[in-house]
This record gives structure tokens, C-alpha cells and sequence, in this order.
């Protein structure tokens, strides 16, 4: 029976130094149904959004041949150059990556992409820096409309928007098809325990307006690198609420640290992940 949902696996979850069909076999070995993209604040990511016409063609190429596309696009460099930042030319080289992220997407097929949500991450957020975010996000939000391809913000570790609610300001503001909210489980779980709220009330205030999931394990006060299964993120619950309010794209993201057996990791992200997906309703 073909199944109700895709379940993408995070590119940072293999080592880096694989070739892009070594990812996507990888991945399909593991059971994933797509890879999702990285482009973070470093030089080397960011310089995928400069890729010529023959290496992005390649790239289809090899999603055609290992059967395991790349369908959404985690875009964290903006960390380095916010759309809030009171540099103009930080600013300016922001909203270059915004419209480079998305010719890429439109070229590989890339259907959403995560979109960072802050105004400023090294400075200190301020009445301007987030006046200028909400005008910059507007542009942003007309580029995406002008291709076709949906954003979403990621919940983010800091407070500027750690929970869908917040998130929810902003795509209400917009209010527009290609904004909307790809919280990160892990991320929303913290903000639920600091705030002493619930992660399923949170969640459906973006009701109609969740486009994917990412899953991750999170311990309070920690945001990365916490292996599945020994942090306080409950995904039964997490998952059946989004599968409640209509998400049917998920993404495991975790880190590859080194561990040798990696390859075991992978299996063992989708094994957990898929069986809770799996008890879903139709």
C-alpha cells in the first residue's frame, strides 16, 4: 500500500565529505523518501546558490537515477546576512541569497523552503532591525509567489520566534499563499517548557498554514546534536497533532558527528520516524 506521507532525511545527518549521489543512495538505502538541502552561513553552501546550468542539471540527473529527490531546502544563511541586519550591505547580500534560494529551488524542483526566523541573529535585535525583517520578508515573499515556491519558518532556539504563534504573526501580516510555517519539533518542545505552554495548542494556531515538519530531538536548553530517543520531545503526540491539522511532509533532522556506524543512524531515524508516521489514520 503506498503511503500517505513523505519522510525526508537532512543532508547535515551524512558526513560531508559524500558526493551528491552518495547522499541521495544513502538516503535510499535508509528508507528516506527525499534529502532535504542545506544552505547554511558558510561559503561552501552558500556557493550552491551559484551553481551553473550543467551542475544543476546534474543534480536532476542523479535525483532521476537514485529515485531520491531533493523536495525542500533548509536555508540558514541568513544567520550570517539577516534580512533585518542594520548593515546595508549585509542586508543586500540577504535578500541576493533570498532570490539565489529561490532560482535554485524553481531549478531542481525544490518545493518549500525553511526560512530562518529572525530579524538578526550575531547583533542585537532592535525596533529597526525588525521593521526592516517585515519589509524585507514582504519582498521575499513576492519572489517566492513570482516562482511558485512556498516558504515556511523554521521555529527558531531564540525568542524572536521560537513557537508557530509567533511565526503566525508574521504569515498573517503577509497574508500570502507562500508563507506559512515549518516548525521544528524539537525547537517548539523547548519553547513549550519555558513557557510552561502546550506543544499542541501551539501548534494548531497554524492550523491551515503547516507545509512540513522538521523532527528533532531536543533536551531543554539544547538544540542540536541530541540523539533520538534520549531527549523530552514526545513525537507520538507531535506527529499526530500535525498529521491532525493536514502536514504530510516530515523530515528527520539530526547531525552527522563523526560516528562511524552513521549509515546505522540513518536507519534507525527512519525506523522510529516511520513506524510512529505509520499508525496515522488515512
Amino acid at each position: 500500500m503506498k503511503k500517505s506521507y513523505t519522510l525526508g532525511l537532512y543532508e547535515k545527518a551524512m558526513p560531508g565529505t559524500l558526493s551528491w549521489r552518495e547522499k541521495l543512495e544513502a538516503a535510499r538505502d535508509a528508507g528516506f523518501d527525499f534529502v532535504e538541502i542545506s544552505i547554511d552561513e558558510t561559503d561552501q553552501k552558500l556557493a550552491r546558490l551559484d551553481m551553473s546550468t550543467e551542475e544543476r542539471l546534474e543534480l536532476v540527473r542523479l535525483m532521476a537515477e537514485t529515485g531520491v529527490p531533493i523536495r525542500t531546502m533548509c536555508l540558514s544563511g541568513h544567520r550570517k546576512y539577516p534580512l533585518g541586519s542594520s548593515d546595508p550591505e549585509t542586508c543586500r547580500r540577504g535578500m541576493e541569497i533570498m532570490e539565489k534560494a529561490i532560482r535554485l529551488a524553481e531549478d531542481l524542483g525544490i518545493r518549500i523552503i525553511q526560512l530562518a526566523g529572525y530579524d538578526v541573529y550575531y547583533d542585537p535585535s532592535t525596533p529597526e532591525t525588525v521593521e526592516r525583517f517585515g519589509k524585507n520578508l514582504e519582498k521575499a515573499v513576492h519572489m517566492a509567489a513570482k516562482a511558485g515556491v512556498t516558504m515556511g519558518f523554521e521555529t527558531m532556539e531564540t525568542e524572536f520566534m521560537n513557537t508557530v504563534e509567533k511565526a503566525m504573526n508574521y504569515v498573517n501580516r503577509v497574508n500570502s499563499t507562500y508563507l506559512n510555517v515549518y516548525p521544528d519539533l524539537g525547537n517548539i518542545t523547548n519553547a513549550a517548557k519555558t513557557y510552561g505552554t502546550q506543544v499542541a495548542g501551539d501548534l494548531r494556531t497554524g492550523k491551515g498554514h503547516l507545509v512540513a515538519m522538521h523532527l528533532k530531538e531536543t533536551v531543554p536548553g539544547k538544540f542540536r546534536e541530541i540523539p533520538f530517543g534520549t531527549g523530552h520531545v514526545d513525537f507520538e503526540e507531535g506527529i499526530a497533532v500535525a498529521w491532525e491539522l493536514g502536514v504530510r511532509k516530515f523530515v528527520t533532522e539530526f547531525w552527522y558527528t563523526g560516528n562511524t556506524e552513521w549509515r546505522a543512524d540513518l536507519a534507525d531515524a527512519r525506523g522510529r520516524m516511520a513506524a510512529i508516521l505509520d499508525r496515522q489514520p488515512e
